[in-house]
């Protein structure tokens, strides 16, 4: 066998296991999908997933949430969604993205011990992210938003739960583009 004859048996060898290694990763990529074609870790009905490096994301405000919930919750938004919160762009643009981190509202003890009365409250053990993402044709039938809610990093399989955040932030006006939050400056 000629040496062009060797490389280019190698070369084709090469390839082949690379193919078999791509066919591999696409079968595993398949395996982590469900029957629906959307990501095992995605949130039912809409398919949000948690986006990478969203607690990084720039600060839109903060609320506390008191009845049945008494959460402290800290609004954070992708580039695309602080544009149009700093702005005032309603609709928001495809591609925004808005992430809700909720946590339990308690009493600062130690806080408290210094100041001397009950005066001061904090965020404590963390209850659920909720993810907003703004998609005008894959979500048209919901005002163009997806949504999904996150415990412990894993998404809420409850369909029930999924198709309530729709139903709540459609009571809201339309010229807010059923977005509860207002950015703070």
């Amino acid at each position: 066998m000629t040496r062009n004859m060797r490389f280019a048996s190698l070369t084709a060898s090469a390839l082949c296991a690379l193919a078999g290694l791509s066919w591999l990763g696409l079968s595993w990529a398949a395996r982590a999908e469900s029957s629906q074609g959307t990501p095992a870790d995605a949130s039912p009905v809409f398919g949000v997933t948690l986006p990478p490096g969203y607690r990084d994301w720039p600060f839109v405000s903060i609320a506390h949430e008191a009845g049945d919930k008494q959460d402290i919750r800290v609004i954070l938004g992708n580039d695309i969604a602080m544009q149009a919160f700093k702005d005032g762009t309603r609709p928001f643009p495809d591609g925004a993205i808005i992430a809700r981190l909720a946590y339990n509202y308690e009493v600062s003890a130690q806080n408290n011990a210094v100041f001397g009365r009950e005066q001061s409250f904090v965020a404590g053990e963390p209850t659920n992210v909720q993810i907003e993402i703004k998609d005008s044709k894959r979500f048209a039938s919901t005002g163009g938003w997806g949504y999904g809610q996150f415990e412990e990093g894993k998404a809420n399989p409850s369909e029930k739960l999924a198709n309530s955040c729709f139903a709540c932030h459609n009571k809201l006006p339309p010229a807010t583009d059923l977005i509860f939050t207002r950015y703070s400056r």
